[in-house]
């Protein structure tokens, strides 16, 4: 089945919300948040981002907009996901504002945003394709996108947190989701880091991964990194490429390379 096909057969996951609690944990959304824009300023060279038009494509219950508010953007958080579209809305709809917006068909001119930020939404997503071919065009040639992604093979499946449940043929990985009792089926759809770097055809990429977590503490990843953990070498990290649970990635248009100062791992470009 190509990839056509499989969105061809997906339903839109709404209301995902209320499915997960996790995405009203406001200290872990915010910690979440913090590293998006520490990784942003990083790149862009800048310790704000005043003056930046932001978009958050799967914004949920609105805290990355809040906190990418508070570095200087000017922020919109899309989504389909109404009630979570409801609480962010009460919570920061005085500084930002919120659409019940589909990704694949984004309310935006061309080359109109700086920054869009597409984290841990892919895999939720009917057309992830789609989706990117939007960033592509409404981002400005200078533009960046923060792109968190999470691999098709790593260990531990993080939606349900069962081991190897995302390497599975989709049957199988229905069977073992429903018989643990954690959903009737799997309905998320992971790929590998080749997969991802094609789904991002079109933008030149920077890989953040290895420098993020080797400069933790500097990149706010203590959602990624356990403290036991926060002085492991690069090559550390590097050893666990096949199994990374998560990618953390820079794309542009243009030809932008990574402003920030020096790193324990400097960032490294995927493509081109």
């Amino acid at each position: 089945m190509t990839d056509s096909d499989r969105a061809a057969s997906r339903r839109p996951q709404l209301a995902y919300s209320e499915l997960q609690g996790k995405t009203k944990d406001e200290k872990k959304r915010r910690t979440k948040a913090q590293k998006i824009v520490t990784v942003l300023q990083h790149f862009l060279g800048r310790t704000e981002l005043n003056g930046c038009t932001a978009i958050d494509i799967g914004c949920s219950t609105g805290y990355t907009v809040d906190t990418l508010r508070a570095a200087g953007c000017t922020v919109i958080g899309l989504d389909i996901d109404a009630p979570g579209l409801a609480y962010a809305d009460s919570l920061f709809g005085e500084h930002a504002s919120f659409l019940c917006a589909d990704g694949s068909g984004l309310p935006f001119a061309d080359e109109s945003i700086d920054i869009v930020v597409f984290n841990h939404i892919y895999e939720h997503v009917v057309d992830p394709d789609a989706v990117l071919s939007e960033i592509r065009r409404v981002l400005r040639p200078d533009g960046v996108a923060y792109f968190g992604f999470a691999n098709l093979f790593g260990i531990i499946e993080p939606h349900y947190r069962l081991p190897f449940l995302s390497w599975l043929p989709r049957k199988a990985a229905d069977r073992y989701v429903s018989m643990t009792g954690r959903a009737d089926e799997y309905y998320e759809q992971f790929r590998t880091r080749s997969g991802l770097i094609k789904m991002c055809r079109g933008l030149r990429l920077w890989d953040y991964t290895y420098t993020v977590l080797s400069d933790s503490e500097q990149f706010k990843a203590g959602d990624m990194v356990p403290p036991r953990l926060a002085s492991a070498s690069p090559k550390f990290w590097r050893a666990l490429a096949p199994i990374m649970p998560t990618f953390i990635w820079i794309g542009t248009p243009g030809t932008r390379k990574p402003a920030g100062g020096a790193t324990r791992q400097a960032p490294s470009p995927l493509n081109r």
